[in-house]
């Protein structure tokens, strides 16, 4: 009888040992090494016999195109994510925070695409039949097209595929998925891993839109193994604060796109509903010429987004000044409020700064340092921010501001929404021709020149 075989696999970055240890040598994770039996390989040993080796190399010129055209959705915020519309046969992965809609905005999905392209199947194994059924009725969908089935074995999710041919098949989630050939729990790194490529082999195979529902950690990364996300096609991750209204759908990955495209949804009884003007939503409960208010202009994805940034600045108790930011990173206020103490000699050594973006929003491109080092000088000085001026521009550690990328859709994005001045970093980049009309553009070389311009007198 052959001695049984195990090794040690990491829950947390998929690293095997022959051995348990209780640091994983890779990741550095306590106490992630779970136990699994080792299967032998079927067949000849792991040789591949001739017979199967069906593959050949052909010229580049010989290759047709799939001509399969995308799948056209209503949803115009979803359909820009994924850069026009559903690929067939592509494997799309859909992360998020629990509770924060995921499930909601795929269901509403599945039924717009049943009503419009065919069958769709809805496959959870988190949920009951009756449970999906209140909240469609909820949504007000009604198809006769969409399929509901609570399963979480692989080989009877292929079955039920087999049997309904569907346009679209919506796994929730692949962290409950299981293959019984497998010693391993569900959720698992190679549970996952097993269940995203016997998926993925599906849908390239049949031409099936697959959507993959995944959980995420207290980091905000895909729960399992890393290899996840190189197996799909498509990543895409929902944000939001749970105590906001809005939402943003944002692809990390796309083969069949571009990355980084955002679509704003809302939060509504009724479900998750597009905004198509995420900006003057954003701008909508604006208080003018409040101090510690200014405009930035960001830049998510393709899309130029106008956002309110708010700065508070009030006298400290403690020996340390606190720095809290919600919606920025830490590190980045960091260093605008010490260029800003340095530079521009506006004293913060005594103050605690509260920085806010509002709607819930996530900033991360650099162009927004200079409507958040204006935010927090108006606090300081008391005095408030022109209401018609928007402002964007990264700030250097001298107190330069250094250009940013896309300055013309940027501008454009803001005098549609009425503003009348833009205050930019001084730069080449600008052509004269290329201004959007009725909008004063005002080029400044350092921080110092931008505070003086910004605030009334």
């Amino acid at each position: 009888m052959a001695k049984r075989q195990t090794q040690y696999v990491c829950q947390a970055c998929g690293r095997t040992t022959p051995v348990y240890m209780g640091r994983c040598p890779r990741c550095g994770e306590f106490d992630t090494m779970v136990e699994q039996r080792i299967e032998p390989e079927p067949g000849t040993g792991g040789r591949r016999s001739a017979a199967a080796a069906v593959s050949r190399p052909v010229r580049l010129r010989e290759v047709e195109a799939d001509g399969l055209d995308r799948l056209a959705l209503p949803v115009q915020e979803f359909s820009r994510v994924l850069g026009g519309g559903l690929v067939p046969g592509s494997l799309i992965l859909v992360g998020g925070d629990p509770g924060i809609g995921k499930s909601t905005l795929l269901l509403e999905v599945a039924g717009l695409v049943a009503g419009l392209h065919g069958p769709v199947l809805y496959i959870s194994g988190e949920e009951s039949a009756r449970q999906i059924k209140m909240r469609a009725d909820r949504l007000r969908i009604d198809s006769d097209d969409l399929f509901l089935v609570t399963e979480t074995n692989l080989h009877v999710m292929m079955d039920h595929i087999n049997a309904v041919r569907p346009v679209m098949t919506i796994v929730d989630s692949i962290q409950t998925t299981y293959d019984d050939n497998l010693s391993s729990s569900a959720g698992s790194v190679s549970q996952v891993r097993e269940s995203a490529a016997r998926l993925q082999d599906v849908a390239k195979s049949t031409g099936i839109v697959i959507v993959l529902v995944g959980h995420v950690t207290k980091e905000g990364a895909i729960a399992g193994p890393r290899v996840l996300e190189h197996i799909v096609d498509t990543v895409l991750y929902l944000e939001g604060d749970p105590f906001h209204r809005y939402r943003l759908l944002r692809s990390v990955k796309n083969r069949f796109g571009a990355t980084s495209e955002v679509g704003v949804f809302e939060m509504v009884e009724q479900g998750m509903v597009e905004v198509t003007n995420p900006s003057e939503a954003f701008l909508a409960e604006r208080q003018a010429n409040a101090p510690g208010s200014a405009i930035a202009v960001t830049l998510e994805g393709t899309r130029p987004l106008l956002v309110e940034v708010q700065a508070l600045a009030s006298s400290t108790t403690f020996a340390n000044p606190r720095r809290t930011p919600n919606g920025i990173d830490y590190n980045r206020l960091l260093l605008l409020t010490a260029v800003l103490t340095r530079r521009v000699h506006v004293p913060l050594h005594d103050k605690d700064v509260f920085v806010n973006v509002i709607g819930g929003l996530q900033i991360t491109e650099p162009a927004a340092d200079l409507a958040v080092a204006l935010a927090i000088a108006s606090s300081v000085k008391d005095r408030a921010i022109h209401a018609d001026m928007a402002f964007l521009g990264e700030i250097g550690l001298s107190g330069e501001l250094r250009a940013v990328s896309q300055l013309e859709p940027r501008l454009r994005e803001a005098a549609k929404l009425g503003f009348r001045r833009c205050v930019v970093p001084r730069s080449r980049q600008l052509k004269e021709g290329s201004r959007p009309e009725g909008l004063e553009i005002i080029q400044c070389r350092t921080l110092y020149e931008a505070v003086d311009v910004a605030l009334i007198k």
